[in-house]
C-alpha cells in the first residue's frame, strides 16, 4: 500500500478547517495547529455570503473569486452536512440593503449600478415594498434594496462542523485528521523545502506540504524569508451578538446591511433567534472592545430596527481581521521554496471565500496536476499570487 502524504495546516480559523477539510476527502492525514483553535477572527464573524454586497467601486479584481465562491457554497454546504450529519448553519434567505436617509439610498443606488455592470441582480424598493419583506424595519427609513443571491452561514456552527469532518474516526473521507492545541514558531527547511514546523513546547512536526493559514499571526513564524511580499495588517472589529427574548417572535427574516448617515451597520438574523450586529472597521492598533464602536452598532442598529433595542445583549467582542495593502488575499505558493503553501489576508472575505480558497489551497498543497483545476483555478490563482503587483 502506498504511503499516506502527511499535511499541516496552520491556523483553525475558517480557511484553515477548510482546506484541511478538502485535504482529508482527498485521502490525506492533515494535522492542524493553532494555540486557540476556533476563536480567531473567525469566531467573531457575522458569516454572511454577500457576493453582490459586498462589491464596492474600483476593487473590480477580487469579484470573480467573490462569485466563484459564492456560487461553491451550497455543494460545499451540502457535501459537509452529508459528513458529519446535521445542518451546518447555512441559511439561503436573502439580503435587504436598507437607506436611512435619501444620502444613502442614493449610495446604494451607485452601488447598485455597479453591481448590475457587474452581472449581478439587484432590486430597488419602494419603503412600503422594504418594510412589507421586514416589517420591523423602522417607518423612517428612506428605501431598500432587495439582493436575492446573498445568504448567510453560522461561522461557529461552521466552525464546529469541520472541526467534526476533519476528526471524525477513518472512514471513506481518509484518515482521522488531528487538531493540535499549539503555536507554530517556525517553519523547518531542508534547503529550499519545506518539511514541516517546530512548535512553540519544541516539538517537531514533519510532513509532506504545509499550508499557513494562521491569518495575521503569519509575521510570527519563522523561516521563511521568501514570502516578505506577504504585507498583512491588523483591522479590528466591534461585533454584538444579542437575542429574541423568550417568547418573542423573530425580528428579523433577512439579512439587513444598511447605511446610517453614511455609516455601515448589519444585523443578521439566526434561525435559533439570535441577531448579530456589525461591525466596525479600525486600525488603532487596540485589541480590546471599542466603547465609541459599540455605542455607534447599537445607536444604527435602533434607527433601521427600532425593535432592536427589545432583544437581550449576550456578546461584545473584538477581533484583528488580516488586511492586504490591495484587499485581495494572499494565497499561493511562496516564490523559491516548494512543501508550503501562504492562505492568508482575507480580511473581511473569509467566511465567504471560504470554499473556493480552501480547494485551491488544497490543490496546491497536494501538487495536483494543472487537469485537476477547474477553467478559472488558474486566473484566480494569478489574481492572489503572492507575487503579484499591488
Amino acid at each position: 500500500m502506498s504511503r499516506q502524504s502527511q499535511r499541516i495546516v496552520v491556523g483553525a480559523g475558517v480557511a484553515g478547517l477548510s482546506a484541511a477539510w478538502y485535504l482529508r476527502q482527498a485521502g490525506d492525514t492533515v494535522t492542524v495547529v493553532d494555540p486557540d483553535p476556533g476563536h480567531g477572527a473567525s469566531h467573531a464573524a457575522a458569516g454572511m455570503i454577500a457576493a453582490v454586497s459586498e462589491v464596492v467601486h474600483q476593487h473590480d479584481r477580487i469579484r470573480p473569486l467573490m462569485l466563484a465562491s459564492a456560487a461553491a457554497y451550497p455543494d460545499f454546504v451540502a457535501g459537509l452536512e452529508r459528513a458529519v450529519g446535521h445542518p451546518v448553519g447555512y441559511r439561503s434567505t436573502a439580503t435587504l440593503a436598507v437607506g436611512a436617509t435619501p444620502g444613502d439610498v442614493a449610495a446604494f443606488r451607485d452601488l447598485a449600478d455597479v453591481q448590475r455592470d457587474a452581472g449581478m441582480t439587484v432590486e430597488g424598493l419602494t419603503v412600503r415594498q422594504t418594510r412589507r419583506l421586514e416589517p420591523a424595519l423602522a417607518p423612517g427609513i428612506a428605501g431598500g434594496f432587495l439582493i436575492d443571491d446573498d445568504h448567510q452561514v453560522n461561522p461557529r456552527t461552521l466552525l464546529h462542523a469541520l472541526t467534526e469532518a476533519v476528526c471524525a474516526p477513518s472512514g471513506d473521507t481518509g484518515p482521522q485528521g488531528t487538531i493540535l492545541t499549539e503555536r507554530v514558531v517556525s517553519v523547518l527547511r531542508e534547503g529550499d523545502t519545506v518539511t514541516g514546523v517546530r512548535l512553540a513546547d519544541g516539538r517537531v512536526l514533519e510532513a509532506d506540504s504545509t499550508v499557513l493559514c494562521p491569518g495575521t499571526a503569519l509575521d510570527g513564524i519563522d523561516g521563511l524569508p521568501e514570502a516578505a511580499s506577504v504585507d498583512l495588517r491588523p483591522v479590528h472589529g466591534d461585533i454584538l451578538r444579542a437575542r429574541v427574548k423568550p417568547g418573542r417572535p423573530a425580528l428579523l427574516d433577512r439579512t439587513v446591511r444598511g447605511l446610517v448617515d453614511g455609516r455601515a451597520v448589519y444585523l443578521v438574523p439566526r434561525a435559533d433567534g439570535e441577531v448579530v450586529i456589525g461591525a466596525t472597521e479600525r486600525e488603532d492598533g487596540f485589541d480590546g472592545v471599542s466603547l465609541e464602536g459599540v455605542h455607534q452598532l447599537l445607536r444604527d442598529a435602533q434607527i433601521l430596527v427600532p425593535g432592536a433595542a427589545d432583544l437581550e445583549l449576550t456578546e461584545i467582542l473584538a477581533r484583528a481581521r488580516p488586511g492586504t495593502p490591495d484587499d485581495l488575499p494572499y494565497l499561493g505558493t511562496v516564490p523559491g521554496v516548494d512543501g508550503v503553501v501562504v492562505s492568508t489576508g482575507y480580511s473581511r472575505h473569509g467566511v465567504l471565500l471560504a470554499p473556493l480558497c480552501a480547494r485551491l489551497a488544497a490543490l496546491l498543497a497536494s501538487g495536483a496536476p494543472p487537469e485537476h483545476r477547474a477553467p478559472q483555478d488558474d486566473h484566480l490563482l494569478t489574481t492572489t499570487s503572492l507575487e503579484r503587483t499591488p
